[in-house]
């Protein structure tokens, strides 16, 4: 059975049978051109290829028609000028014009907050009910287990204490020590909440007079209240309204303080304590601030809770 060829990759003339008897004579064959070969297979060739690559040449079209898109956009697109330092002082300026920054004294509540407690005296010595508010005062947290530093007259002479922390949670407190020559208590929380953050404390070796203070607590029972002033003296005297007890080395300071607001916190404008205030000067035996107030320093309050930080 004869054999059919699928392609030949001969050139040469088919020659009938007494042409082939003949003797041949040598002769050059013509040389193929590259137009003769390349013009009929180059469409077949690029079908071929893209019948077996039709992915990547896809991807290919897409990105150079998103480069095509990209370039067009950037050459029509307006360039952006570089901001100046004036364009900055006019934005700061108009944020500050249309939204104006907290107070100092504001910053520095927002920091202390968490550590400032209202203070309960519960019960006296002739009152059968234990749960009556006899007296009221502040007090500041300095250790996150429920050590509070408060005066000792706001204590004195409870039956029971209760605290409310600034989440408005309630506790009962403990006695755990006194500084009378002080006016100073240092009490103890059966519970505290998860997140309690105790006050920053700072030294006062560095005050000096006219820094700007602010003071915290609950005078006549509202609160906790904020005011604000700066410090008007250094190592003051101040005897108590009973003349019972003579406090030296104080702060004076002019924030607003009222019956209350004893044994809250006199602290700078960086929420960081100085002070434990301890009472008010009354001249005419009124139980009202006329201007000066008095706060123990903090190292000597640090010193009654056994915590000495500087």
């Amino acid at each position: 059975m004869k054999r059919v060829a699928l392609y030949s990759t001969s050139n040469r003339l088919r020659r009938s049978p007494a042409a082939a008897a003949e003797p041949q004579q040598p002769e050059s064959a013509p040389e193929p051109t590259a137009a003769a070969h390349a013009a009929p297979r180059a469409p077949g060739r690029v079908r071929s290829f893209l019948r077996r690559h039709p992915l990547p040449l896809g991807l290919a079209a897409g990105a150079a028609f998103a480069l095509v898109i990209v370039m067009s956009h950037g050459a029509l697109a307006p360039s952006q000028r570089p901001l100046t330092q004036q364009d900055i002082d006019a934005a700061v300026l108009r944020t500050l014009e249309t939204k104006p920054l907290p107070s100092r004294a504001a910053r520095a509540y927002d920091l202390l907050k968490g550590s400032v407690v209202r203070v309960r005296g519960l019960g006296g010595e002739n009152e059968p009910d234990k749960d009556v508010e006899r007296s009221v005062g502040t007090g500041v947290v300095i250790l996150d287990n429920g050590t509070i530093l408060t005066n000792l007259h706001v204590v004195a002479g409870a039956k029971r204490l209760g605290v409310v922390f600034s989440d408005g949670m309630e506790s009962e407190a403990t006695i755990v020590g006194t500084r009378p020559e002080h006016d100073l208590a240092v009490i103890r929380t059966a519970s505290v909440p998860d997140d309690l953050v105790p006050a920053t404390l700072r030294s006062t070796a560095d005050l000096r007079l006219g820094d700007e203070v602010v003071a915290v607590g609950f005078p006549f029972g509202i609160g906790p209240s904020v005011s604000s002033g700066v410090i008007s003296g250094l190592r003051r005297e101040y005897r108590s309204p009973e003349g019972k007890r003579l406090l030296t080395n104080l702060i004076q300071f002019d924030a607003a303080a009222n019956p209350g607001s004893s044994g809250g916190p006199l602290f700078t404008t960086d929420g960081e304590v100085v002070g434990i205030v301890t009472g008010i000067l009354n001249p005419a035996k009124q139980a009202v601030f006329i201007g000066i107030g008095f706060a123990v320093p903090i190292e000597n309050a640090a010193s009654a809770a056994g915590v000495s930080p500087f």
